[in-house]
Formats: C-alpha cells, structure tokens, sequence
C-alpha cells in the first residue's frame, strides 16, 4: 500500500484532466511556437490560451503573464530583473544603491537572490515577523527608503501557512512608488488570489503546487512595469524570457489554472480535511499538540504542528506509511529547528517536533482517519 500523501505543500502530483490536456502537445503537436507553419502556429495558440487562463485565475491580462521553468525563476526574475533595470542607467549605477525590503520568513527563492544582490551592493532589509509569522505592515513602511526598488513578502508561508496582510502592504508600496513583489506559489489555488485586489505588480507561480509539472511557472508583470530580463537570447515571450516555449507544461499550467477556478470549493473541502486531522490528534494526545502559524490566517489545507516530547523527523521515520515533512521541502533533511520557526521565536525544544502536514485535492477522509490512528500511535 502506498503511504498516505500529506505533503501537498511540497509538490502536487499531476492531475489526470491537466496530463490529457498536456499529452497531445508532446508527440502530436510538437511543433515551434515561433514557427509560422502550421505546427508552430497550433503550438502558438495553445499558448495563447494557456496565457488567458493563467490570467484569468489572478485577474490579470494575458499579456501581464510570462512563462518561467518554475517558481524559483519567476522570484528571480521578478527581484533580479527589478533591481537591474534601476541599476542599467550609468548614474543609478555608480552613485546609487538600490534598497530592497523582504522578510525572514521568505523561500530561499527569495532569500538567496537578495544576497546575491546584497554582495554587488546592494541594501537589503530583513523584516522580523511576530509569533504568528505575520509581517508588519507598519514595520514596512518604516523600511521604504528613496532607494528602495522593491519589496518582496510571500502571499503565505510554505511550512506554517500564515497568510501575510499583502494588500495593507501594497498601500504603502504604491503610496511611496515601490514595486512591491508577492510569491504565491503557495497561496495560488488554496485563497483566492486576484493581483488587483491584492495590489501587487509582481506575483510568482509554481505549476508543480497546482497540479501541473514540475518545471514550469509564470510570474505576472504589471502593465508599465519594467524588468531586464534574467535570460537573455531571442525574442521569446515578447522578449521577457529567452528560450523556445515549453508548450506541453505551459499547456499543464494553464489548465491547471483553468480547473482551479471553476472549482471554488477546494479551499473548504481541504480546511475540512485539516480540521479533522487536527481534531483527532487533539481529542487523543491534548496539550502535547502545538499548532505554528496564525490559528485563522492561514492556508485551509495547511497544519503544522510540535509534537512535545518528540523530535519531529524521527517521529515521520517511525511512520514511514505517512508522507509529510518536517518543514519547507526545499531545506528538508535537517534535524534541527526551521529558519521559520526560529523567526517565530518558537523555543527549539518544541519547535524541533514540528511536523508539517498538508493535504490536497486528492486527499480522502479515510486517509486523515488512518493517519491521525498511525500518529497517535507512534506518538504515545
């Protein structure tokens, strides 16, 4: 039997409508979208449409849509590109250091960029977060220098789910007339998620958390907003990202996209499957069960929780019918406390049994009935 799949937050398998829709586009229709015969032109066109619906799910135009191989490269693109288009005049070069403003809590597809850019010369502010792993927007606006080119704060927290206030956020953002950048690739098909409401100009998407590849995202660019582009080459997506498009994963993305907003109910169905988990844990092991991330502002299919008295790691090698994580899957394999939790302030003694479980569309209450069992077991 295979073990019990609570690690959606770490990558989503492929669901079967967007693999169909993909398939075609790997052996028939395989031809170069740049092409203008009629098999670039048919790959063209898939595109085109993978573009409208990606858009359409954020309330973004399609022209406002660049595809990426991923979520790391859209937060790349989005952080790299900005501060490179400030920088390319030979003033702004020389006699200016751009200032850029992210959290603690933020993905090392954040975090590793703003050091990059830290060792050309860059100013970078970290935010601290409260114990929620919340970030202030206040704390934000008291950050904004005359230099500061973009702030970049996650939609919501990978490990904890905490849902960050992006829209009081992007308020001062464009009060001061900074960029402001979110990623959602976590967020995207859990919340609703619409660019304008959330006032952002950049916002990254990883297809493989929305049941498409992995290999392929978008990042959204705001009409008006202008980014050097991180790879250089010809004149593909509108000379944005260079590179012949992916037309099958682009194709993934964009219906993934598509079935995610014709389904509103994927956020309620899996905050009741979280419920229950945690419910059943609670009712049999108490006060040894402490939740991390905000207790309502956090993503509906997301738990993480400190089992006292245990180290989470070898509580999940005990379990191996259970599949989940004891924290970011990007910097799994570490028995020692998440970066996230540490800017919590969690104390390690109990942030080192955190367990991060995370369901998804194919989860079933069966198998939250089966592993809450399992747990409950190895945690006595």
């Amino acid at each position: 039997m295979q073990p019990i799949y609570l690690d959606y937050n770490a990558t989503t398998p492929i669901d079967p409508v967007v693999l169909d829709a993909m398939l075609p586009y790997l052996h028939m229709h395989f031809g170069n979208p740049s092409s203008t015969h009629a098999y670039g032109k048919t790959a063209h066109d898939a595109i085109d449409l993978a573009r409208a619906q990606v858009a359409g799910l954020i309330g973004a135009q399609p022209d406002e849509i660049v595809f990426t191989g991923g979520g790391t490269e859209a937060s790349n693109y989005a952080i790299k590109g900005a501060v490179y288009a400030r920088m390319s005049g030979f003033f702004a070069r020389w006699f200016t250091s751009p200032h850029l403003i992210t959290s603690t809590i933020e993905h090392p597809a954040t975090l590793q960029p703003c050091d990059f850019l830290a060792r050309l010369g860059c100013k970078i502010t970290l935010l601290r977060v409260d114990r929620y792993g919340s970030v202030d927007p206040d704390a934000v606006e008291h950050a904004i220098r005359s230099t500061t080119t973009l702030i970049s704060v996650m939609h919501a927290n990978n490990e904890v789910g905490t849902i960050q206030p992006i829209r009081e956020i992007a308020k001062y953002a464009k009060a001061r007339g900074v960029l402001l950048h979110t990623d959602a690739a976590q967020s995207l098909g859990k919340v609703p998620v619409d660019v304008n409401e959330l006032g952002v100009d950049l916002l990254t998407i990883a297809g493989h958390k929305l049941y498409a590849p992995k290999g392929v995202g978008a990042l959204y660019v705001r009409r008006g907003v202008k980014l050097e582009p991180f790879i250089h080459g010809a004149w593909h997506e509108s000379g944005r990202r260079a590179g012949t498009e992916n037309t099958p994963y682009i194709v993934s993305l964009g219906k993934a996209c598509e079935i995610i907003r014709k389904d509103a109910s994927l956020g309620a169905r899996a905050r009741t499957l979280r419920d229950r988990l945690f419910d059943r844990l609670h009712q049999s092991l108490g006060d040894k069960i402490v939740v991390n991330g905000h207790p309502e502002l956090r993503l509906p299919n997301t738990l993480n929780v400190n089992f006292l008295g245990h180290v989470g790691a070898d509580l999940l090698a005990k379990v191996p019918e259970i599949a989940a994580s004891t924290g970011s899957a990007c910097h799994a394999g570490s028995i020692t406390q998440s970066p996230v939790l540490c800017a919590m302030g969690v104390p390690p003694e109990i942030g080192t049994g955190a367990v991060r479980f995370s369901v998804g569309r194919f989860t079933t209450e069966e198998e939250i009935d089966r592993a809450a069992d399992i747990l409950i077991r190895a945690a006595r």
